[in-house]
């Protein structure tokens, strides 16, 4: 479905001195600095695929999204959607895609959303039967009845999140890029976004890339991950492969039946690490290298010296992984 190679994006950005003098100064001789966005990334992604695509701030997320949607002409590299090349042909590109991006809206803001789901469906050429159709499955899925009569501009953020997924998913493209598609939103409406969004990958084999700095969304949509940085791509697979390579630090929380100084057993130096004591729960926490040292033996050497009431074992979240690479490298 999307066949990336060598992409770059490079920007001039003018360098101008502080004040009065350093604007005259530049309105006559002007210093620039190239920043390259993208660096030269490839990728290729198969239809119904849901792919998070994540990295810092800054570290070529968006500016990769608006080339594969044709906003952005790239500097080099190049880019097929579908066999469309987007930025030089964007109207049959727009017709194959939708987009939802947090900080932006699609909708017409004056207007009540029906009027604008109506807008768009002349505008996408939907038949009148499909739309009617999709629109009602939408309404009950994501709950849209009470807002279908309301002017955008007086929707709460999470409403508005809603109409905008139902916007973007409302012609049925073959691809929808979704930029921090839940940001700012609570947690009952991220649910519901989850829910919407991995339906509509079963319905319709929907492409989905999306970036978010919720790991949470990946892991409840996404089974593969492409990590980015510095306009550079570091990581490129399976969501379970990574935990696999990464997540060997598991962490254990003992619950103790009184109050310690926290100290490790020597037969645990160098095998584990406490990273917290609470001395009101008495809850006493161990991170260790599960691939070095089975869990089993760190409980009950702990067990041996401590009383102990009660103990869980959490692994590793993603964004602890995530965190992982982009201090340590690949």
């Amino acid at each position: 479905m999307i066949k990336v190679r060598e992409l770059s994006k490079e920007y001039k950005i003018v360098q101008r001195d502080p004040g009065l003098k350093g604007a005259l100064k530049s309105l006559f001789k002007r210093k620039y600095i190239t920043k390259e966005a993208v660096k030269g990334i490839s990728f290729d992604i198969s239809k119904g695929e849901m792919v998070g695509y994540i990295g810092a701030n800054g570290a070529g997320k968006s500016t990769t999204i608006k080339m594969l949607c044709g906003i952005l002409t790239p500097t080099n590299g190049t880019v097929l959607v579908n066999d469309i090349v987007p930025y030089e042909d964007r109207m049959n590109n727009a017709l194959q895609i939708g987009a939802v991006f947090g900080q932006r809206t699609q909708l017409f803001w004056d207007i009540p959303v029906r009027e604008s789901y109506d807008l768009l469906r002349h505008i996408y050429n939907i038949p009148k039967e499909q739309y009617e159709e999709t629109l009602e499955m939408f309404t009950e899925v994501l709950n849209l009845s009470p807002l279908l009569s309301i002017p955008v501009r007086q929707l709460s953020l999470g409403q508005k999140m809603r109409c905008e997924l139902a916007a973007a998913f409302l012609h049925r493209p073959d691809v929808v890029y979704l930029d921090e598609p839940t940001i700012g939103l609570d947690i009952a409406v991220k649910v519901r976004i989850r829910e919407f969004i991995k339906e509509m990958n079963r319905k319709w084999g929907t492409t989905v890339i999306l970036t978010t700095h919720d790991m949470q969304d990946i892991e409840e949509i996404c089974s593969r991950v492409i990590i980015i940085n510095e306009g550079v791509i570091l990581y490129d697979g399976d969501l379970q492969s990574i935990k696999s390579k990464f997540g060997h630090k598991r962490m254990i929380h003992f619950d103790l039946e009184y109050d310690i100084e926290p100290s490790l057993p020597k037969e645990l130096d160098g095998i584990a690490q406490i990273t917290s004591y609470d001395n009101e729960t008495r809850k006493l926490t161990l991170s260790v290298e599960s691939k070095d040292t089975p869990v089993a033996s760190i409980i009950s050497i702990m067990m041996n010296n401590y009383k102990v009431s009660d103990l869980t074992i959490s692994d590793p979240k993603i964004e602890t992984i995530v965190e992982e690479i982009f201090n340590r490298g690949l």
